[in-house]
């Protein structure tokens, strides 16, 4: 027998234990190792939310809104206890408090790793959707820093595939699908060194508005 969330059924008993386990891991390294707050959030399939909402404007890529985070710093045995009242549930990340997100198209973004790799730039952790997305964590403050940050640069005016992402926004986290299309996967992972203290946006924000200037307007 399958479960649940808000009456979609997630899938398949024989996976239903290893999928599981498997994302209590990531809940247990994200709040242990990496520092990060997780929050439950809704999947989707076949276009429907677990939410339970059928008018719902993000199927999969919302919080539950009656699931408590689980909290940084929580070690593996409370980050097992907590995810495991919330079965199926995709991994969220608050954006605004540890980092904030720049998200460019992936083949910009992959472009853009090899340019900041090559030039020794720091570098933060930076994951691919599966809507053909690029997400940059960059320290906190970035999106709204971004407008500014732009005009300086003499990027103010481009049509630029470039926003950011801050205070009030999550992002689904490794290993869960986004909206039903598919998992999200790290084009970069979290380091020690990185996850706590991702760069300043100010530092990678030059290259990344170049290739997406290359690149053209998001079709």
């Amino acid at each position: 027998m399958g479960f649940t969330i808000g009456g979609i059924r997630e899938m398949r008993s024989g996976s239903r234990r290893r999928v599981r386990t498997t994302e209590c891991t990531a809940v247990a390294e994200y709040t242990g190792l990496w520092g990060w707050d997780v929050v439950p959030g809704a999947r989707a399939v076949s276009g429907q939310c677990s939410c339970g909402d059928p008018s719902c404007t993000a199927p999969g890529a919302h919080p539950l809104s009656f699931a408590d985070e689980v909290p940084a710093g929580a070690g593996v045995d409370d980050a097992t206890k907590a995810w495991s009242r919330y079965p199926g549930a995709a991994l969220l990340l608050p954006v605004g408090r540890t980092f904030d997100v720049i998200e460019v198209a992936e083949a910009a973004g992959r472009r853009a790793l090899v340019r900041l790799e090559r030039m020794g730039l720091p570098l933060g952790p930076v994951c691919a959707t599966p809507t053909g997305r690029a997400w940059f964590f960059v320290a906190p403050g970035a999106a709204a820093e971004l407008p500014q940050l732009l005009y300086r640069m003499g990027w103010d005016d481009a049509d630029l595939d470039l926003r950011g992402l801050g205070a009030g926004a999550h992002v689904t986290a490794p290993p869960s699908d986004l909206a039903g299309l598919g998992p999200v996967r790290w084009l970069r992972p979290p380091t020690l060194d990185t996850a706590g203290a991702p760069p300043q946006a100010r530092l990678l924000l030059g290259t990344l508005a170049y290739v997406c200037h290359r690149a053209g307007p998001r079709a």
